[in-house]
């Protein structure tokens, strides 16, 4: 008896949450029975080196290639960009399609979701405003993420500094600094080492939705008052998002290092007091605090959805007030209470919490939201 076929599209050149969120989906797919077929950008290189043994690649050098290497029998297609939205009605009325949306909608409003005959959050924040925005094939149960703490690559990797550009050869002014790369990578490749006192810790990248630039315009004063807390920023992002970020830090900038992409998140975490977070509304799960507390490194975040799903606070983290709306008086007072010796919390300990983001269960999520698309 020949396997249920899904293809799932993400075209993606450059590497973040949503491919690693596409590689425990595949995971859970193959686990389950599934032949799985991917979708990918041809230059996108990082889909061989991510451990998907038995799934097909399926390249395609522009989105406009997608209807054309679909099959012509019906399958169940995922996307996790959201399709255009004659494409989508094109694909809708020849497969059954589903999609992921791995932001909220509460500025933005893709019509080609539309279409979509299943539509899948991964939080119950996202799920809300997708349903305000009044689309109703909406599957009610997020499937939350997985805490995927595996290499990014097969063979892992020391944690050394790495450029923080991601060079979007698009645009002219990164195609020409990108350029300069090659003298960037004739500079001593650092080992990280910790510093004494307080290690905070961006894992993520540097993108716009998280507003890092913005956040540490209110943060960077209060640290500036508490010399034994330094920052470590893990993570690549385009020329004026790092640019933006560097320049928010200001007081803090001396103590604050740059270590790039680092491909093995299992040993970053390890080397952090705790995980910070970027500004919630435009977020819309937080995978890298779910590792982060799977590998037992507390994490801070905004008190807000969707970070009010995936942190306990006291527990495996601690939550503070917006600090647009207190000036940062609510992060400051959480400085003091680190600064002055609190206790660290050992998210393993909250078991029950952890255990929505184990493989097992998201497998069981995964395999109640595709029941919805059987043909």
């Amino acid at each position: 008896m020949s396997r249920p076929l899904c293809i799932q599209i993400n075209w993606q050149r450059q590497f973040g949450g949503g491919e690693v969120y596409t590689r425990f989906f595949t995971q859970a797919l193959l686990a389950q029975g599934w032949d799985v077929q991917i979708v990918v950008d041809r230059k996108a290189a990082f889909w061989h080196h991510l451990g998907l043994d038995g799934v097909r690649f399926l390249p395609i050098g522009h989105g406009s290639e997608i209807p054309a290497v679909l099959p012509v029998a019906p399958a169940v297609v995922v996307s996790h960009t959201t399709l255009p939205e004659e494409m989508a009605r094109q694909v809708a009325a020849r497969h059954r399609l589903g999609g992921f949306v791995h932001m909220p909608l509460t500025d933005r409003a893709p019509a080609g979701l539309a279409h979509y005959h299943r539509i899948f959050a991964v939080s119950a924040y996202v799920r809300d405003t997708a349903i305000a925005r009044g689309h109703r094939q909406v599957h009610l149960q997020p499937l939350l993420g997985v805490a995927d703490l595996a290499p990014r690559t097969r063979s892992g990797g020391a944690i050394v500094r790495r450029s923080e550009y991601d060079w979007d050869l698009r645009k002219v002014r990164d195609r020409l600094l990108s350029w300069t790369e090659p003298l960037r990578a004739l500079r001593p490749r650092h080992a990280f080492a910790r510093r004494p006192g307080i290690t905070l810790g961006i894992v993520s990248r540097l993108t716009p939705i998280k507003q890092f630039p913005l956040l540490f315009s209110h943060l960077a004063p209060v640290l500036a008052d508490f010399p034994d807390i330094h920052l470590d920023v893990f993570g690549s992002g385009g020329y004026a998002s790092v640019r933006d970020l560097r320049r928010a830090l200001g007081p803090i900038r001396s103590r604050t290092r740059f270590w790039g992409h680092q491909p093995d998140p299992a040993a970053v975490y390890g080397q952090l007091d705790y995980v910070l977070s970027g500004l919630p509304e435009r977020e819309a799960l937080g995978l890298n605090l779910i590792e982060a507390q799977a590998a037992g490194t507390p994490v801070i975040a905004v008190d807000a959805p969707p970070f009010v799903e995936t942190v306990v606070p006291g527990t495996s983290g601690f939550l503070y007030a917006d600090p647009r709306q207190d000036d940062g008086a609510g992060f400051r007072a959480l400085m003091a209470q680190l600064a002055g010796g609190a206790a660290r919390p050992d998210p393993r300990l909250a078991t029950e919490h952890l255990a929505q983001f184990s493989p097992a269960a998201f497998e069981r999520r995964v395999a109640a939201a595709m029941a919805t698309l059987a043909p």
